[in-house]
């Protein structure tokens, strides 16, 4: 199942990451610079949706494929933070919170997975908003504009990725909690 649909659907995430970076260095006009990753960030972020439909609907779900799901999002949303963060678009905090929970969680269900108590870890509606509102907002700031002549870009971004930051913060307390009474058993 290494090379099905869905899997490179989930590839081309990966793949997209060096291409976004890399539209701010070819000395294009800042807007469209700004409205080619916001383009492409906006493509590579429904591959997620479309590679989970299209695995279920071709029958073709891989523990590959759920390995290599998130990772892909996670590296998506992390270099795009860096970006914001190197524009000044995004406080290098926000990027920290959120970074440092993507690497803290998936070291978490890792461990909670070797010890047979992964379903205490399992993805949390919180977790799904916490995600929904990070890829709102990402696009919003790597747009930097006025958009429709009435959304301010960068306003509503900031508010967006700062509600992602407690968003974050709150998942990962949940998150945290849910795998307390394993994590006690095996410190003792």
């Amino acid at each position: 199942m290494f090379f099905t649909i869905p899997t490179i659907l989930t590839w081309t995430r990966i793949v997209a990451i060096p291409l976004i970076v890399g539209v701010f260095y070819l000395g294009l006009p800042l807007p469209v610079q700004n409205l080619v990753a916001t383009v492409m960030f906006v493509a590579f972020a429904l591959t997620d949706w479309l590679d989970g439909f299209l695995a279920r609907k071709l029958n073709q779900t891989s523990s590959f494929g759920a390995f290599l799901d998130p990772v892909a999002d996670k590296f998506l949303v992390c270099a795009s933070l860096l970006v914001l963060v190197h524009l000044g678009r995004a406080h290098v905090f926000v990027a920290l919170i959120i970074i440092g929970r993507e690497i803290a969680i998936s070291a978490l269900r890792e461990w909670m997975a070797q010890i047979g108590a992964s379903r205490s870890v399992a993805v949390h509606m919180l977790g799904k908003v916490k995600t929904t509102v990070q890829m709102v907002a990402i696009p919003f700031l790597l747009f930097d504009g006025v958009l429709f002549g009435a959304i301010d870009t960068r306003l509503w971004g900031q508010w967006l990725i700062w509600a992602a930051a407690i968003l974050t913060v709150w998942s990962m307390v949940y998150y945290l909690r849910k795998a307390l009474p394993e994590i006690r058993k095996r410190v003792r």
